[in-house]
């Protein structure tokens, strides 16, 4: 399964990357397994995705961590509030 990460604002910043094209392992099927997936890359990963007011989207509409990811799909991740 490949999907597309975006990241944005202080999550953006904190990572240096503003999305991804990514192929999933086997058994990182929600959004939640997501974001334990990408905070095993590292201490900046852990610190920008571990926060408790993180906001999450599939397929640009918002979601909870038990949200299924699909082939496809569009996930996006970001702090509470965000500035235009």
């Amino acid at each position: 399964m490949v999907i597309t990460v975006k990241f944005f604002a202080s999550v953006r910043e904190a990572l240096g990357a503003s999305s991804e094209s990514l192929a999933l392992p086997d058994g990182v099927n929600t959004v939640g397994a997501l974001r334990d997936h990408l905070a095993a890359r590292g201490e900046n990963w852990q610190q920008a995705l571990s926060h408790p007011a993180l906001r999450m989207a599939c397929n640009q509409v918002m979601c909870s961590a038990d949200t299924a990811l699909a082939d496809g799909a569009e996930v996006a991740f970001f702090p509470p509030v965000t500035g235009g």
